[in-house]
């Protein structure tokens, strides 16, 4: 994977869901190649033990801001924050999200608001508040974590299924947008990936991650990384994901989405 090359002046990547998995992988990389951060995300003590950790080790300044993103207002509170202290965000990686498992009807509304709320309506709010800003200065680079879940239909995860499939939609459009503008729009979409998620998402004995060896987060990032600084479209990490995720574009919708079902259920 080819880095970027270290400068005297440090620009400034902001993270969201940085405590553990994906996002902390992300900051780690992005701090290897002396960028400052901005570690966001619910857990205070991960987060300020995985910063302390990051300064120590790569010598940037890493900024922590203990944020509840499922909750609204959030963007514009985080938003706020940045520009009273007049930090530049540079990257913003939109790595925060959840999902809930099982039939739609059955499971809590008020936790499928809250997915839609941090998968979608935060994401999206960052990205206006941040590519203004970018826009202004003709310069940055945006990179959302979708999955390769955005591909098709998900029952009995019907609501995150739909959440990454708007996530990815939103990003290759946005792309389009700002072509000219100095800026680019990655898509990260993984395959299942080592991390809590599982455990949240209570998917651990699902067919589709039960005894299955999960991808390693760090090797996500690497590969997002790798991608967003390529100005690539899309990321699918594993040869296996990339053709699973355009193999469903050529087969019949309604096969399609009964095999996510079956390999959706629990064992």
């Amino acid at each position: 994977m080819a880095f970027l090359k270290k400068t005297a002046k440090a620009k400034t990547a902001l993270v969201t869901g940085a405590s553990g998995g994906i996002g902390l992988e992300f900051a780690k990389i992005f701090a290897q190649e002396s960028h400052d951060i901005v570690m966001v995300a619910r857990d205070r003590e991960k987060l300020v033990k995985n910063a302390e950790e990051i300064r120590e080790k790569h010598g940037v300044q890493v900024i922590v801001v203990v944020l509840d993103l499922a909750r609204p207002g959030s963007a514009q509170k985080l938003f706020n924050e940045l520009e009273k202290k007049k930090i530049r965000v540079d990257v913003l990686v939109n790595n925060a999200g959840f999902g809930v498992a099982g039939f739609f009807h059955e499971e809590s509304l008020e936790k499928q608001l809250e997915m839609i709320q941090l998968n979608v309506a935060t994401l999206v709010e960052l990205t206006y508040f941040f590519a203004n800003k970018m826009v202004e200065r003709r310069s940055g680079k945006i990179l959302n974590v979708s999955s390769t879940a955005a591909f098709q239909p998900g029952p009995l995860m019907a609501v995150y299924y739909a959440s990454k499939a708007f996530v990815l939609s939103f990003s290759e459009a946005l792309r389009n947008e700002l072509g000219d503008s100095g800026i680019s729009v990655t898509a990260l979409c993984p395959g299942p990936t080592e991390s809590g998620f599982q455990e949240r998402a209570d998917i651990k004995t699902m067919r589709l991650v039960r005894g299955k060896r999960l991808m390693s987060p760090a090797v996500v990032a690497a590969a997002g990384f790798d991608g967003l600084m390529k100005n690539k479209s899309v990321v699918i990490p594993g040869l296996r994901n990339f053709v699973m995720a355009y193999a469903v574009r050529v087969l019949p919708r309604d096969y399609v989405t009964k095999t996510v079902r079956r390999i959706q259920e629990k064992i």
